[in-house]
């Protein structure tokens, strides 16, 4: 009886969440837009072709389960009533970057920018490159509903600089912002996708020609610069019923001079070794801190596992990302630097931690501060 109790909370909950979305959807014409595209025909039978592709939608391999030990209804129940501040009471330190900085042609070397969340900025032999743009106040498909950015980008989007390319990791909400999509598909970027996330740029407008969409280990190129779509463990969808319908990845970007690696969103797994063993070193990592917990750990690994992970890939500079901009996990806001710092420390690994806006120049010294250590 019991049992049968707790199914009905867990449908009745369900219907309740359907309901909102629509209901907002109703509200919101960009809604509709915003949940993208479904990959059809000749994208749909290329993508059937892919090792990751299992029966109707991707999978990890080996199977991860998406939550360990506890229901959807337990994880909604602590993000609305756990007492951790997710959310900084003090304003967060955002630097805003000299426009002389961002030359014409783009000066040789590597140099890196967080703009916050997994958005990273990058100068790498030639090229700009921006992984998971996010300009959004909200990452969600609503315009008035979701998690609120904690602090604007420290260039606002019309006075960026000429992007390159785009790489983008997977399809959700906080890393594949439809309005940046719009505003850079007009610049000329040309943008490096995962398998079936072409079908939501397409639905926003973006130029074919603009598109390389790449199976894992598949690469591409932007002047001496070779973009490899690589593994990573986690899972798609921005709707409720195509999840899985889009591949993951990380990326690995390989420069004549540097390489960097973005681990995008994963769980921690052999695949980062791989990566090393095959692409590695790398001069610059930016991988994931934030946003895990006990129940997720299969799919968003924690502080210490990603300071593992910069290791597995030959990393020699590990830049921090997903963490501090959104309120997205059960933990507190500045949890996974303080967690990430300690663990760099006890391996001895190099991490920089810059404020937002602030420059990386790899090969010049740069002096990270605890500028988190004074906020609430």
């Amino acid at each position: 009886m019991k049992e049968l109790i707790m199914k009905f909370k867990k449908l009745g909950f369900t219907i309740f969440a359907i309901a909102l979305v629509l209901i907002f959807c109703l509200m919101q014409t960009s809604c509709l837009n915003s949940f993208g595209g479904n990959p059809e025909g000749k994208r749909l039978e290329r993508i059937k072709s892919s090792p990751e592709f299992k029966e109707d939608h991707f999978e990890n391999e080996p199977f991860v389960e998406m939550l360990n030990g506890s229901g959807y209804f337990q994880v909604f129940k602590r993000q609305l009533f756990g007492s951790e501040q997710r959310v900084p009471d003090s304003q967060i330190p955002v630097l805003t970057p000299d426009p002389s900085l961002f030359q014409t042609p783009v000066r040789p070397g590597l140099r890196a920018i967080w703009f916050g969340h997994a958005s990273v900025l990058i100068e790498l032999d030639g090229v700009r490159i921006f992984t998971d743009p996010v300009f959004a106040d909200k990452v969600s498909p609503f315009t008035s509903l979701g998690p609120d950015r904690f602090f604007s980008p420290p260039i606002p989007l019309a006075l960026l600089p000429k992007i390159d390319a785009v790489v983008i990791s997977h399809d959700h909400y906080d890393h594949l912002d439809m309005s940046t999509v719009q505003f850079l598909k007009e610049k000329g970027t040309k943008f490096f996708v995962p398998l079936g996330i072409g079908a939501h740029l397409e639905k926003w407008g973006v130029d074919e020609s603009q598109i390389v969409e790449l199976d894992w280990w598949e690469k591409g190129k932007v002047g001496e610069v070779e973009f490899v779509c690589t593994p990573a463990v986690h899972y798609s969808g921005r709707g409720l019923f195509n999840r899985k319908s889009t591949l993951w990845s990380s990326w690995s970007l390989i420069g004549p001079k540097n390489k960097v690696f973005v681990s995008g969103d994963t769980g921690y797994s052999p695949h980062f070794s791989e990566i090393g063993k095959r692409l590695g070193p790398f001069n610059l990592t930016a991988i994931k801190i934030g946003a895990y917990d006990w129940s997720w750990d299969g799919i968003h690994m924690n502080p210490e596992d990603a300071v593992r992970a910069n290791s597995d890939v030959n990393g020699k500079t590990m830049l921090p990302v997903h963490w501090g901009t959104f309120n997205l996990a059960i933990h507190e806001w500045k949890e996974p630097i303080i967690r990430t710092l300690k663990a760099a420390n006890e391996s001895k690994a190099n991490l920089v931690t810059p404020k937002p806006g602030q420059v990386v120049e790899i090969g010049l010294p740069f002096h990270s501060e605890p500028w988190w250590e004074n906020l609430k």
